[in-house]
């Protein structure tokens, strides 16, 4: 089936550097896009073709109604709109756009990113896990804020374990805040890149937002808060079952982790992975699985992750080749003892005496 749409102001804003948007929509739609000097020609399956003109048709739609793409949020919604049949570009787009996220918009840039705020939305509590630049902890403070300027929960309580990256820190001088501060900096980092920080130093002095170290929540019920636990490879198992039942109230819980990064001296089991196991079944949780393909750092880091991951795969297949078959009993041949002679007595005769 071919289909074509008439070129319009400012549409080659839609192709990306280099056409790099029409290969992605191309390749996930398994379309042919020509471009002509007065039209585009889509070439496919018409159900294909289809999704590509409703589009284009979304484009338009959002350009002359003044929206911005920004910091490649494009190119992020159009890889999830060719992956997901029930996503189009104007629902994303203005889904984004409702959610208050103070001074920032957060659109998510992947399937994953999108199944995880909808889960945030609709769950009291949800496990996030997945590789670091998955915008795990990211997306989690921004839905955060969300929630406490739209007056849903009345303070934002962010919680880390404080454990050390495979280094030995020593004694660090200074107050009990200025001793966590290092352990807590990504938390921070989220907040300020969303709010203006005349606005966050004024919710932290009257700790309507709070930063804490994962330690200091026994013994708390938290009623109507945003509550995130980041970094929850690093929790023990009781430390997160002490985390995952402070849940009060009018609250909501976001558990993020890495579980390729646990810091753990060896002896003891990530919380995070115990958790996962044991929780799995359990109703109004909600699990969302980050891989490589949803990183939004820099491009080396997919590669990096990728890397890793196949090291780790073929490890495994080495270890496994090395470890002993075990040997069926029907595999196993006895073997007969040799005839013995006839002149010598056997363990059962008698010995014969001499006169």
């Amino acid at each position: 089936m071919k289909k074509n749409i008439e070129l319009t102001p400012d549409i080659e804003t839609l192709f990306g550097t280099r056409d790099e948007y029409l290969h992605v929509l191309e390749d996930g739609l398994n379309i042919n896009i020509d471009l002509r000097s007065d039209r585009i020609e889509l070439e496919g399956a018409p159900r294909d073709v289809a999704r590509a003109e409703q589009l284009f048709a979304d484009y338009e739609h959002l350009r002359r109604a003044g929206h911005q793409f920004v910091n490649g949020d494009l190119g992020s919604m159009l890889r999830v709109v060719v992956s997901d049949p029930n996503a189009t570009l104007r629902g994303l787009a203005e889904a984004g756009r409702q959610r208050s996220f103070g001074r920032r918009t957060v659109q998510p840039k992947s399937p994953n990113q999108r199944r995880y705020l909808e889960a945030i939305e609709n769950h009291d509590m949800v496990f996030g896990v997945g590789p670091a630049g998955t915008g795990k902890t990211y997306l989690a403070v921004a839905m955060a804020i969300s929630a406490l300027l739209n007056k849903q929960v009345n303070r934002i309580i962010l919680a880390r374990p404080a454990v050390e990256a495979g280094e030995r820190l020593g004694f660090l001088p200074g107050t009990l805040q200025e001793k966590i501060d290092p352990y807590l900096r990504p938390l921070y980092d989220a907040l300020f890149d969303m709010m203006e920080p005349e606005r966050v130093e004024r919710y932290l002095e009257k700790n309507i937002i709070e930063i804490a170290p994962i330690a200091f929540m026994r013994g708390r019920t938290l009623n109507d808060s945003f509550v995130i636990l980041d970094e929850a490879q690093n929790t023990t198992s009781e430390q997160m079952k002490m985390f995952v039942t402070r849940l009060g109230f009018g609250s909501k819980a976001v558990i993020t982790g890495d579980v390729t990064q646990i810091d753990l001296p060896t002896a003891r089991r990530s919380g995070l992975i115990e958790a996962v196991d044991i929780l799995q079944g359990v109703n109004g949780l909600a699990f969302v699985h980050f891989d490589e393909s949803d990183v939004v750092r820099h491009h080396l880091v997919q590669r990096i992750i990728r890397a890793y991951d196949e090291h780790k795969s073929r490890l495994a297949q080495q270890l496994s080749l090395l470890e002993p078959k075990p040997v069926s009993p029907t595999n196993l041949k006895i073997a007969e003892a040799p005839p013995r002679p006839a002149s010598l007595p056997g363990p059962t005769d008698e010995p014969r005496l001499r006169n």
